[in-house]
């Protein structure tokens, strides 16, 4: 049997599979008590209310694609610093990567049970080792 990823190759296993709108290959990256925060929007708690959450996003926006370009790890926390294109936002690509932001997730034998989407602060940044 195979060991479980460690905290930064789940979190880059997990961009991956948003990037390619897999939303099996995603579900199996989640603990059962994964927990969705998106900036100030309600929290969505648990595997299985990701999925119809997941499935109208990757409908809704087919051409989504995360680029991170920084990442520092804690122990089981992992902050992403990047970009994305595709996005509810609407807006050209070349406009889109103009705008970072932060994901951090909270990993948990090799599976994420959090994922959140941040504002991309200074202090975000210092207090995430993105600095």
């Amino acid at each position: 049997m195979r060991s479980p990823l460690p905290p930064t190759a789940a979190v880059l296993a997990f961009i991956d599979r948003i990037n390619q709108t897999d939303l099996e290959g995603l579900l199996a990256l989640m603990t059962d008590d994964h927990y969705l925060k998106v900036m100030d929007e309600a929290p969505l708690r648990g595997k299985e209310a990701q999925r119809p959450a997941w499935d109208g996003y990757f409908t809704a926006y087919p051409d989504y694609v995360i680029y991170p370009s920084r990442i520092a790890a804690s122990g089981a926390t992992v902050a992403v610093l990047g970009t994305t294109t595709g996005s509810h936002l609407g807006l050209p690509d070349e406009a889109e990567m103009k705008l970072t932001v932060i994901w951090r997730a909270e990993v948990r034998d090799g599976l994420l049970a959090s994922w959140e989407v941040l504002e991309d602060t200074p202090g975000a940044r210092e207090a995430l080792g993105l600095a």
